[in-house]
């Protein structure tokens, strides 16, 4: 049996939070008990009595047939409550606020969580051309312009051996190829996604160093079709004087309690 921080995992609730992630992982495809019990390595009696146990309370539902699985609206719930309780979230959504009212782009927030970067704010684009986002989604660091920002703040030796996962013809795929991004974002200050998430947009990506080494970043995401060098250059002035604001309004700690 694993530990953390010298106390032994509790079985129960270990397993409890991979059903729930693997869930939430899946998005809007369900998944089946067989599914669950196998990729987790749980009896399927084990797995289904679990699951009963979650949907009474409401972290699981179940279709109309009992024969499909998902992620239910406590999780939700949870998930709102992180975001309200956070004060560097509350301080930095007006000046998401003001970024996306210069630009008219959509401008993200998102946050280092292991390999991945969660995101946890987003104003939409002005424009009828809009990326897909949504709050609460993860993607690998390496894929997005949000994630290369924070992996530049760290050493390459940090880096995942690779391969990594393709989203588009565009992704790094090999730890040499990422690291040498990184060096042009840790020169330039900021790093560029050429449609490297998600085709058609490219995004710009700027780490905010109140903490050290960064854990949180900000992102203007651009259709190719609207962006000219002209604009490229607006964006990039524009983020970063928000990010230099936010640099110098939200302070280390900032008297809240420090969340590990």
């Amino acid at each position: 049996m694993s530990e953390t921080g010298g106390v032994r995992e509790v079985k129960s609730a270990a397993r409890t939070m991979e059903v729930l992630e693997l869930l939430a992982a899946r998005g809007d495809r369900p998944a089946r008990l067989q599914e669950l019990a196998d990729a987790l390595s749980v009896p399927r009696s084990s797995m289904y009595a679990l699951l009963q146990t979650l949907i009474a309370r409401g972290w699981v539902r179940t279709d109309v047939t009992g024969s499909l699985y998902g992620i239910g609206i406590r999780a939700l719930l949870t998930g709102t409550s992180y975001l309200d309780s956070d004060p560097r979230v509350r301080a930095v959504r007006p000046y998401l606020d003001e970024a996306s009212d210069a630009l008219g782009e959509t401008i993200h927030m998102g946050r280092l969580d292991g390999h991945d970067v969660a995101y946890l704010a987003t104003r939409e684009s002005h424009e009828y051309l809009r990326t897909i986002s949504r709050v609460g989604r993860r993607l690998p660091a390496h894929v997005g312009a949000l994630g290369k920002a924070l992996l530049a703040e760290r050493p390459d030796e940090e880096l995942p051996e690779g391969p990594y996962e393709a989203a588009t013809a565009n992704t790094h795929t090999s730890r040499e190829s990422l690291a040498a991004d990184l060096a042009g974002v840790r020169e330039r200050g900021y790093s560029v996604d050429r449609e490297e998430g998600v085709p058609g947009i490219i995004g710009f990506g700027f780490a905010l160093r109140y903490d050290s080494p960064a854990r949180d970043a900000i992102s203007c995401s651009v259709p190719v079709a609207r962006l000219t060098p002209e604009r490229e250059e607006r964006i990039v002035a524009v983020m970063r004087e928000i990010r230099t604001k936010l640099e110098t309004t939200v302070p280390a700690g900032g008297g809240a309690v420090h969340w590990r």
